[in-house]
């Protein structure tokens, strides 16, 4: 059996506080509202029970802690007189300033599985706890009955719960996500060319004179330095998509697109999407929008990532505990929460961490007190309305541009008081509400003047438009700021807007922006902010330099290898990664070649060439006839007329004589969660082996944290294998490989490890 450590203070109290906090706990209610009030008032006709024994997937949701203090830290990060200027978080400083604590965590945990629920995932910032559970289990836990009710609006039915829940807990929760299915999310800017707004003023390079995602970049940036190159650009979506929708559109018009794309489901909601004339039933048109703009835009991206999820919760929640972090974010689509100030937590989080969020504000026009466009107004977030955009050419400059009629935009309808940021502009806006937040803060090209390729069937020009185009275009853009920022020697730029709005107030506006003085969306555009296009449209690199500062150094790069020194022993391999760092925007491809191995010594790279700030791998294959002795290997990296050089120092030994054996006592045992223990690793030399031998596992099983004390042994010699056993890790037995290596010689050993439920 493990030899089983003493549990830790720390351990124990956790574990004590979790039992005893549940056996005191009371019932709580919850910190956002639930209920719906077409279900309160009786508009909604209850129909029937939801079955007790269907499963559904829900996500409990923890308050952030510190409100004050986070509140105080948001403003000094936006204000460049503070010392804390830009200074963002990470994820694990967000948490442990912020989060949820460990203790209300584990107590968290501990309630759902003594009311039967299973845990699907946890959360990083231990935010979140994704949990799977019967109709019946739910009612009991949180005291409420689920009811199937005939939507008063709507075609369908829709599930709800019938009061507030409630929780047996010794706090309170934020939120319950996935209680009800009254409100669909559906494309918040997304429509069809049906005869209601025309417009003659497309001259794009894509069929029938329709603008494509690169025409975006042309009118709106310009320039070419800047690709995004270094940046990750995140997407929220509904549902998955169909690449080959992607592969289509480029291969029609000509360009390669080469960003490595992920589709993340984020609570197991399924990431393809095929339409139904192809045996599926989904529509990837607004995915695929989503996509077409924001690389049209950022060519060069480092990866874009499409979170895909079944709720708000799970996906925001996502994007804020990512790694890496995504610096630019974009939401293409709107529902209606029973209480607008579910997701703002994570909002937060987004801007404490550097992050910007852009929301497309909705083909509607003009926002009325009725209108559903969250999280359009939503004060954490850059709202994005519409414009119809005249280039000069096709592939061309920004020629004119005026308001488009179908743009969102207008007073807050879920009445979020107006932001300090804002109270200016308003002043100066006869139109908007001097009490509540006030929308678009930008805006972008959105008639019905794109080419668009879905749902695998055939592409269309110039039948679709909304602010699901304008949306995805900014975060594009914002991905070409970061990258000026952090190549002047910047972090990232975060949330935009107190900036953007000290920008429309001051004396370059003009240069920043494009002032759209004409059309309206039932609100007219005027000059300087307004509710129909706010600030406007992006005024090329005018903008980027105001944003992230202007490019005062010379495009350039420099290369470094990371180890810079290593031994291989003869018939064997190593590698080493090398990484380049760009200064002034450079952006250019950079070869890689080596010199100076010795004769048996094969080097290769992976890849072969590094596009801007990058890194590759530098694999070392030392034959066996390989004479013995230290080399310096030059790596070179050519961009255009210009080298740069890093060096790597190679070590060729002989394989050591002699050999060693491993092995583990005990060789089977357990632990209960939340319990921690070791088992011993004996190291046995003989014939001479006096090399280090570098210890490793495989096999250790989710949940379970795993570590060597030493990490290497010399010779012969004891090490301790340490497990730490978490209370989610599932249980069962697992067979764990312990490995040793060195001086040209692998040695393995298996132990039996079983983790038993407390």
């Amino acid at each position: 059996m493990i030899r089983k450590s003493s549990i830790s203070l720390a351990t124990l109290a956790t574990v004590l506080f979790a039992a005893t906090a549940i056996g005191q706990a009371q019932r709580q209610n919850l910190l956002t509202t639930h209920t719906r009030p077409a279900v309160v008032n009786g508009q909604a006709r209850l129909i029937d029970h939801l079955p007790e024994s269907r499963t559904m997937r829900i996500v409990l949701v923890l308050p952030l802690r510190n409100q004050q203090e986070l509140d105080g830290l948001l403003a000094d990060l936006y204000n460049p007189s503070s010392a804390s200027y830009h200074q963002f978080l990470s994820v694990d400083e967000f948490t442990a300033r912020f989060g949820p604590t460990q203790e209300d965590y584990d107590t968290l945990i501990a309630f759902a599985r003594e009311n039967g629920f299973t845990v699907a995932a946890t959360s990083r910032n231990r935010v979140n706890l994704d949990l799977t559970g019967s109709v019946a289990g739910i009612e009991k836990a949180f005291n409420i009955k689920m009811g199937v009710y005939q939507h008063p609006t709507e075609y369908r039915t829709f599930y709800a719960p019938d009061r507030e829940p409630t929780a047996d807990l010794p706090f309170q929760l934020w939120h319950i996500a996935g209680l009800d299915n009254y409100s669909l999310p559906h494309p918040a800017g997304l429509e069809h060319n049906s005869g209601r707004s025309t417009s003659g003023a497309t001259i794009g390079s894509g069929p029938s004179e329709s603008f494509l995602g690169s025409d975006m970049r042309a009118a709106y940036y310009g320039g070419t330095a800047l690709t995004g190159s270094g940046q990750s650009l995140g997407l929220l979506e509904f549902y998955g998509t169909d690449l080959s929708d992607l592969d289509t559109y480029y291969k029609n018009v000509g360009q390669t697109e080469s960003v490595p794309i992920t589709l993340d489901s984020t609570d197991g909601t399924s990431t393809s999407c095929v339409d139904s004339r192809s045996g599926g039933d989904c529509d990837d048109t607004e995915q695929t929008i989503d996509m077409t703009q924001a690389l049209g835009m950022a060519p060069g991206l480092s990866s874009l990532v499409m979170y895909i999820g079944s709720t708000d919760s799970a996906i925001f929640n996502a994007m804020a505990t990512a790694s890496p972090l995504n610096a630019q974010l974009s939401s293409s689509w709107t529902w209606s929460p029973a209480d607008p100030s579910t997701d703002n937590p994570y909002f937060e989080e987004f801007e404490t961490q550097g992050q910007s969020l852009y929301q497309a504000a909705g083909d509607s026009g003009a926002w009325t007190t009725s209108s559903e466009v969250f999280p359009a107004d939503d004060v954490y977030l850059m709202s994005v309305g519409g414009t119809d955009l005249t280039t000069s050419s096709a592939a061309g400059p920004w020629a004119s541009e005026t308001a488009w009629s179908d743009g969102g935009g207008g007073i807050s309808p879920d009445k979020f008081a107006i932001p300090s940021w804002q109270t200016t502009a308003a002043a100066s806006c006869s139109s908007c509400s001097k009490s509540y937040r006030n929308a678009p803060d930008v805006s972008a090209n959105a008639n019905f003047t794109y080419y668009v390729c879905a749902d695998q069937t055939t592409c269309t020009a110039n039948e679709y438009g909304g602010t699901s185009f304008a949306a995805p275009l900014w975060a594009g853009y914002t991905a070409l700021v970061n990258q000026q920022s952090i190549a002047n020697g910047n972090k990232t730029v975060g949330f935009i807007n107190p900036t953007i709005y000290t920008i429309g107030e001051g004396s370059n506006y003009d240069s920043d922006f494009h002032d759209i003085t004409s059309g309206s969306n039932g609100y007219s555009a005027t000059t300087g902010y307004d509710l129909a296009t706010g600030w406007g449209s992006p005024n090329g690199s005018g903008l980027i330099n105001a944003l992230a500062g202007s490019s005062t150094s010379t495009p350039g790069y420099s290369l470094s290898a990371s180890p810079g020194s290593v031994s291989i022993v003869q018939g064997n391999s190593g590698a080493s990664t090398i990484t380049s760092t760009v200064s002034g925007g450079f952006s250019g491809t950079i070869a890689l070649a080596a010199s100076g191995a010795p004769t048996g010594v094969t080097i290769t790279f992976s890849p072969t060439s590094i596009s801007g700030a990058g890194s590759s791998t530098m694999s070392i294959a030392v034959a066996s006839t390989a004479a013995t002795g230290s080399y310096t290997i030059t790596v070179s990296g050519a961009s255009g007329s210009t080298t740069e050089t890093t060096t790597v120092s190679l070590t060729i030994t002989a394989p050591v004589s002699g050999s060693f054996t491993i092995s583990v006592s005990p060789t089977s045992g357990y632990l209960y969660q939340g319990q921690s223990g070791y088992a011993v690793v004996t190291v046995t030399a003989s014939g001479g082996f006096d090399s280090a031998v570098a210890l490793s596992a495989s096999g250790v099983p989710s949940g379970v944290t795993s570590s060597f004390s030493p990490a290497s042994i010399t010779g012969s010699g004891t090490a301790h294998f340490n497990l730490s056993v978490s209370r989610s890790a599932p249980t069962g037995t697992y067979p764990i490989t312990i490995t040793g290596t060195g001086g040209g010689v692998t040695q393995s050993t298996t132990l039996t490890f079983e983790v038993v439920r407390r």
